[in-house]
C-alpha cells in the first residue's frame, strides 16, 4: 500500500490514495499500527482519500487510537494539496466530502504544486444536543465545569466535531496533559470531545494548545481553531478575524458577519511517499 506523509503546520498524518488502490480490508488496526511514531510510518492519524459522487473527493479520517472522527481542519487542506498536486483534480477550487458535509477550498498554488489553502469550513453548530454536550445553553458559555477540584469556564462549539474551550491567563503542560484528557471523556460529551486551552494576546491574535480526541496533545488542530474564533467572538474577547498561533504554526481565522462561515487559511506540506507493507 503506497502512502504519503503530510503535515499542516505540524499536524501529521499518513494519507493513502483509495480512488487508485483498494480501500485497506482493516482501517481502525492499520491506523493504530501506522500511526505509532516507534513502530510504525508515526503520525496524528490516518487519512483515506475516497471516490465521491458528490465532490472532487472523499475524506475519511482516523485518529490514532483507531476511532474514526468526523472532521479534521489541517487535514482537508493537505487532502486538497494532494489531489492537486497528485493530477486527480487539477483546480484551484476543490469541493472535498467529510464528514461535515462537503466543504468548498480555494488553493494557492506555484510550480504547479499547492502551497496554500483556504477553506470554508462553514457554520459553527451552536445548538448544545448537536455538538453534543449535555451543558446548558446555546451554546454553553462559559459554563463552570470541575475537574478533580479545578473550575473551569468552558464555552462549547461544533465544526463537525465538538470542542470544549477554555480561556486562560496561561496555559501550562498541567492543563493540558492533565485536565485535557479528563475533559475529553468527561460525561458532558456523550461523544467524547476536543480540549483547547487558550491564552487572548490582543483581539486580533491567540495562543492555544489542544488536547484532541482519540490522539492527545497535537501541534494544531484546524477545526479546534475555528471553535476558538467563535469562542472567543461569543464570550468578546477577540475579533472576528484573528491570527491563531499553535505549538505547530500560525493559521488565518476569519468568521464571516455575511453568511456566518468560518474561513481558515494555512498551509499544506508533503513530508515524503513510501509503502506500507501489511496491505
Amino acid at each position: 500500500m503506497r502512502f504519503v506523509k503530510m503535515q499542516g503546520i505540524g499536524n501529521d498524518y499518513v494519507y493513502v490514495d483509495c480512488i487508485r488502490q483498494p480501500l485497506p480490508s482493516d482501517i481502525a488496526s492499520l491506523a493504530t499500527k501506522i500511526s505509532d511514531r516507534n513502530f510504525g510510518v508515526g503520525g496524528d492519524g490516518l487519512i483515506l482519500i475516497c471516490p465521491s459522487d458528490k465532490a472532487d473527493a472523499r475524506m475519511r479520517m482516523f485518529n490514532n487510537d483507531g476511532s474514526e472522527s468526523e472532521m479534521c481542519g489541517n487535514g482537508v487542506r493537505c487532502v486538497a494539496k494532494f489531489v492537486y498536486d497528485h493530477g486527480i483534480a487539477k483546480k484551484t477550487a476543490l469541493a472535498i466530502e467529510t464528514g461535515r458535509g462537503v466543504l468548498n477550498l480555494e488553493l494557492e498554488t506555484a510550480g504547479g504544486k499547492c502551497h496554500q489553502v483556504r477553506v470554508d469550513m462553514g457554520e459553527p453548530i451552536l445548538i448544545a444536543e448537536n455538538i453534543p454536550t449535555t451543558l446548558l445553553g446555546t451554546p454553553p458559555l462559559e459554563v463552570p465545569l470541575v475537574i478533580d477540584g479545578v473550575e473551569l469556564k468552558v464555552t462549547c462549539v461544533s465544526m463537525g466535531n465538538p470542542h470544549c474551550i477554555t480561556f486562560v491567563k496561561e496555559i501550562t503542560n498541567d492543563m493540558v496533559l492533565g485536565i485535557g484528557p479528563k475533559v475529553e471523556k468527561h460525561s458532558a460529551f456523550p461523544r467524547r470531545t476536543n480540549v483547547e486551552f487558550v491564552r487572548v494576546d490582543n483581539p486580533g491574535e491567540i495562543t492555544m494548545r489542544v488536547w484532541e480526541r482519540g490522539s492527545g496533545e497535537t501541534l494544531a488542530c484546524g477545526t479546534g481553531a475555528c471553535a476558538v474564533a467563535v469562542a472567543g467572538v461569543l464570550t468578546g474577547r477577540t475579533n472576528r478575524s484573528i491570527i491563531a498561533h499553535l505549538r505547530g504554526g500560525d493559521l488565518r481565522l476569519d468568521w464571516s458577519k455575511t453568511d456566518n462561515h468560518v474561513f481558515m487559511t494555512g498551509p499544506a506540506v508533503e513530508v515524503f511517499q513510501g509503502e506500507w507493507p501489511d496491505c
